[in-house]
Parts: structure tokens; C-alpha cells; sequence
């Protein structure tokens, strides 16, 4: 039987080196990393959603193409905001693993609801565009990328 050493070559070896870093050093690294808030991320996201209903209504004079873009904004927003609240109740579990199940379950969540309030959309919004409920959705959806980028800029700054 042949033994398989842990790392084929020295350079390999070298690259994994960890060193974890002392109390003084975490602590400049979260001052030069701070943690952006979930909750203004969903609030950016609502007023991206207010203001791509507000651009629908201006282009396109139709109050009906205003609430369908608000309608996809918000089925984007509600589900958030349901998932921040489940997470943030998960601080206090007990294990790593409770911690990962309860993520997948809220995330699961998120996805139904979700999917439950598109399926709703024809009775709830009069008059009903799906391409601009799509463009609401997706317009909100990409605030996450945005804050993930701004946050980025932030930290090339230091």
C-alpha cells in the first residue's frame, strides 16, 4: 500500500501555510472591512423598486406598467426581508450545523414565497405587464451586486 503524503511538493506546502491573524490584527481588519447592514441593502432595494415603478410610469404614462414594475420590485423585497429577519434569529443557534440548516430553511422559504407571489401577480395587479414586473424584479435584484461593488470601492480606498 502506497502512503500519499499531504502535499506533493514543497510549494504546495509553502501555499498552505496558515497563520491566523493576532487579536490587534483582526481588529484592523474589521475596521478596514466593516459589515454592510442587510437592512440597507433591503431598503436600497426598496427605493430602486419605488424608482423603477416611478421610470415605468414616466415612460410608458401607464399606471398599470407602474404597478406591475413595483409588484416584481416588492416580489423581490417581502421574501427578502422575511429571510433577514429568519437569519438573524439564527445568532443565537447552538451549532454550526442548526445554523446551516436553518439558512437552507429560510432560504427555501424565500424562494416559495417568492415563487407564490408571481403566481398571485394576475389577481393582485390589474392589468398586469409581465415584462415590466420582470424588469422590476430584476432591476431589484441586481442591488445586491450593487452594494457588493460599492462595498468593494470601499475597501480599494484603504
Amino acid at each position: 500500500m502506497k502512503t500519499i503524503a499531504p502535499f506533493d511538493t514543497e510549494a504546495e506546502a509553502e501555499e498552505s501555510d496558515f497563520k491566523p491573524l493576532s487579536a490587534e490584527e483582526a481588529q484592523v481588519w474589521r475596521q478596514r472591512h466593516p459589515a454592510v447592514s442587510v437592512w440597507r441593502v433591503i431598503a436600497i432595494q426598496v427605493l430602486v423598486g419605488v424608482l423603477v415603478a416611478l421610470l415605468a410610469k414616466l415612460i410608458s404614462g401607464k399606471a398599470a406598467i407602474a404597478w406591475s414594475a413595483a409588484y416584481g420590485a416588492f416580489a423581490v423585497v417581502i421574501p427578502a426581508v422575511l429571510f433577514a429577519r429568519g437569519m438573524g434569529r439564527q445568532r443565537f443557534a447552538k451549532s454550526a450545523g442548526s445554523a446551516m440548516v436553518g439558512f437552507f430553511v429560510w432560504e427555501l422559504v424565500k424562494i416559495v414565497l417568492t415563487v407564490a407571489m408571481l403566481a398571485a401577480a394576475p389577481r393582485v395587479v390589474a392589468q398586469l405587464n409581465w415584462l415590466a414586473l420582470l424588469a422590476g424584479m430584476v432591476v431589484t435584484m441586481k442591488t445586491y451586486w450593487i452594494a457588493l461593488m460599492v462595498q468593494s470601492s470601499v475597501r480599494k480606498t484603504d
